[in-house]
């Protein structure tokens, strides 16, 4: 029985990150130099974060900001 095939997870780029945090992409840079978001470097030199993990960070964040809507 073959394994199931895993679709590889998307990668976003800092101002795709940016746009869902509504901050500068310039911020999400110096977040991933400051350790506070996970990043991948292409073989380019650029920086790509994973999907999962932005969406994971941004939800934490709207639970925290808004503890009375729960």
């Amino acid at each position: 029985m073959a394994a199931p095939t895993q679709t590889p997870e998307r990668l976003l780029t800092p101002g795709e990150v940016a746009t869902l945090f509504r901050v500068d992409p310039k911020t999400v840079t110096r977040w991933a130099s400051a350790g506070r978001i996970g990043s991948i470097r292409t073989p380019g030199g650029h920086r790509r974060f994973r999907e999962s993990e932005v969406r994971g960070l941004l939800a934490d964040l709207t639970s925290e900001a808004s503890p009375g809507l729960r």
